[in-house]
């Protein structure tokens, strides 16, 4: 591989100059009004490397927020600034995310409160992928199985990206953008624009972002280049304060290479529209009626041909593409009611998803016939309480009952292609869910704590019955063989908080039954051949955070967080857990200046199984523990200006992440597994403004 040069460590020229080329708008809008005050520069926030809880067990965050390490590319990447969650990494942008080490489906990803699973059998193309962060308004993030409004599953937790309703008294725009540039040619812009009246709004929420390979501590190229945009429009009927009618439609696209796959994602296609009601109520029991409707689409092509060259020593000697497409529609329909101790929310929802694929030698692809390969439904109803027993004191408790079913509609299946004995078979199952949670705020304290106990069931999902090569012993393939997987789980913690002092602790154990594994062996010319199994699991960790302001303008934190993993069938370590990490930091902020420090230290994990996982990534071996310096600063202009820096890995460090992939041999990487590292010292420059 080859070393980094001057020229390609700094940010790219086009980049800085676009970013810098807004700059002196602002400069001189400052020039001409009038002098801001340090209260009103404080509306623009200081740059986010760790989020804290909101309330016990949920986060909540504005994606808009600059953030360091470098600001995020994709949905999975933001979340890294919550304790407990990691990405699986395989090179520049579109990680799989990972909670307390749980993975796929066990976490309920939704965007705009509809389902957008990806449609690449190996989850190149996961859900968060099409997530552009800084066009939201709100990431809201529940752990663990503590709420059950928001679909199935979700034994690891619910993430929602969302967008609030804009209200405006008279006829006004509002206008929110960012620009950056950074190292490695990295250059984002994004915009979000509306106009309205008392009765109607449109809005356009529209994103931008490129990088090139990044080069590695060693200054060794790693293959990561990507390039994706998504544009979306909100059209809304506001006729009283009360009520909101919308509509909205999104696209987008994109590219990216991967160091640790045999492919290249040449497409990713994206394609959106929803509906949704929403009526408050004023006087009576019932307080909120909501409906909503949603249809998403992606078309994602894989190949090794667009990004890369053809390796003629690998499996794949030639060009060769693989297109595949997947549909989910569905709807959501929910009433709260309301009284004086306790409030109800209660309602169901719906989705069904289909999945087709094609491929050929090189673009011949195109004109293919599309195969169907499999249809999931899923329809739950649910309901979820909060009763105040006495002052400070709240008992909160859901249940959700769900029929999911799955048609195999593959003709052929497996690494040879032979008939497919379970095509046209359907699995029906009826899934339950559950949680009651006690939380208790001891008054005049400022401290609190909860205990939650929490039982989901979940269906196996697209990749878990259709991605694996072989089901477990006995079974004809893992479409029939895999059984639904249970996690009982109980979550204790507490919160503090102070004039001068935040801090919080959340701890967890839970049992799992039927989980689901993946196991991979040598496939001879196919490469890595994988079995899907249920085994019996338990689990725990915890996580902590503390904020404290020891003078005026002066902030220290820091979180760590910690999972623990035990596959109870074999006496064996549940493979893919990620390791204790913490993250230090310290900030100054005067109103109008700003200055940051990050010290992410991550230990060493040598409790794996070697060649287990999950559909996208394997235990590769111990990992070794290490530790990364950012720094980053700011300056507001005004409250509607801000220009925030920061340099990331500022020692330069060579290091790789636990949950990896291997690098693969196209791009040089040696037949034994080796971890992809990640990006060494990395600069980055963002302007932030709104009108």
């Amino acid at each position: 591989m080859s070393r980094i040069t001057m020229a390609t460590a700094l940010p790219s020229r086009r980049a800085l100059a676009c970013a810098l080329s807004l700059v002196l708008f602002p400069l001189a809008a400052v020039a001409a009004d009038e002098e801001t005050s340090k209260d009103d520069a404080r509306t623009l926030d200081r740059v986010v490397v760790t989020a804290s809880p909101v309330q016990p067990l949920t986060f909540e965050t504005d994606p808009k927020l600059p953030r360091q390490p470098l600001p995020a590319s994709d949905g999975a990447d933001y979340l890294k600034t919550i304790p407990g969650f990691t990405t699986l990494r395989n090179g520049g942008t579109n990680g799989d995310p990972v909670l307390r080490g749980m993975f796929g489906s066990r976490l309920n990803l939704l965007s705009n409160d509809g389902s957008m699973p990806g449609a690449c059998p190996a989850r190149m193309d996961n859900p968060l992928s099409y997530v552009a962060p800084e066009t939201f308004d709100r990431l809201i993030v529940v752990k663990g199985p503590q709420t059950v409004l928001w679909g199935p599953g979700a034994s690891a937790g619910t993430v929602r990206f969302t967008r609030d309703t804009p209200r405006f008294d008279e006829l006004g725009a509002r206008v929110q953008g960012s620009l950056l540039g950074g190292s490695f040619g990295r250059n984002d812009q994004s915009l979000d624009a509306t106009v309205g009246t008392p009765r109607v709004y449109t809005r356009l929420t529209a994103n931008r972002s490129e990088s090139g390979d990044y080069d590695d501590g060693n200054g060794d190229v790693v293959p990561s280049k990507w390039r994706k945009w998504n544009t979306d429009v909100a059209l809304g009927w506001t006729p009283d304060a009360d009520t909101v009618l919308e509509v909205t439609a999104g696209t987008g696209d994109g590219i990216a290479r991967y160091a640790g796959r045999a492919m290249d994602g040449s497409q990713f296609k994206r394609e959106s529209l929803g509906l949704r009601f929403e009526k408050n109520f004023r006087g009576g029991g019932l307080r909120t009626l909501q409906v909503s409707l949603f249809h998403n689409g992606v078309d994602h092509v894989m190949d090794n041909y667009t990004l890369r060259d053809p390796n003629p020593m690998s499996a794949m000697p030639m060009p060769m593409a693989a297109d595949v497409e997947r549909r989910t529609g569905g709807g959501r329909m929910a009433a709260e009611w309301g009284w004086d101790d306790v409030s109800l929310t209660a309602g169901m929802d719906t989705q069904r998803s289909r999945h087709r694929q094609r491929s050929s030698m090189g673009d011949a692809y195109k004109d293919m016939p599309w195969e169907d390969d499999a249809e999931l439904r899923n329809t739950g109803v649910f309901t979820e309480g909060r009763w105040t027993v006495a002052v400070g004191q709240r008992l909160i408790a859901g249940a959700r009952l769900d029929r999911a079913q799955t048609t195999d509609l593959r003709v052929a299946a497996g690494v040879m292609g032979m008939p497919n004995p379970t095509f046209g078979q359907t699995r029906r199952e009826t899934l339950r869910a559950g949680f009651v949670r006690y939380e208790h705020d001891i008054s005049g304290s400022g401290f609190g704590w909860y205990a939650g106990l929490g039982h989901t069931e979940r269906m196996p999902d697209y990749w878990e019955m259709f991605s694996a090569d072989m089901g477990p012993a006995g079974a004809m393939n893992s479409f029939t063989g895999i059984a639904p997987e249970m996690t009982t789980q109980l979550d204790i913690g507490a919160q503090y908080r102070s004039e001068r002092v935040n801090a919080w602790v959340s701890t967890y154990a839970g049992r799992i039954d039927d989980y689901i594994l993946f196991s991979y062996m040598p496939g001879g010319m196919m490469g890595m051949m994988s079995m899907a199994s249920n085994e019996d699991a338990r689990i725990h960790g915890a996580e902590a955070g503390v904020e404290f302001r020891p003078a005026k303008d002066w902030t220290l934190g820091g979180s760590v967080a910690w999972a623990w993993g035990e596959n109870t069938s074999d006496g064996t370590p549940l493979p893919q857990m990620t390791p204790l990490e913490g993250r230090f930091n310290v900030a100054w902020d005067n109103g109008r200046w700003s200055f940051g420090a990050l010290l992410r230290a991550v230990a060493r994990q040598d409790r794996v199984v070697i060649d287990q996982g999950n559909v996208v990534g394997r235990d590769l071996g111990p990992s070794s523990g290490f530790a990364t310096f950012s720094l980053n600063g700011g300056y507001r202009f005004n409250d509607r200006v801000q220009l925030t820096a920061g340099v990331d890995n500022v020692l330069d460090r060579a290091y790789n992440e636990h949950l990896n992939l291997a690098g693969s041999a196209d791009f040089g990487y040696p037949a034994d597994p080796v971890r992809i590292n990640e990006p060494g010292r990395s600069a980055w420059l963002r302007l932030n403004f709104s009108y």
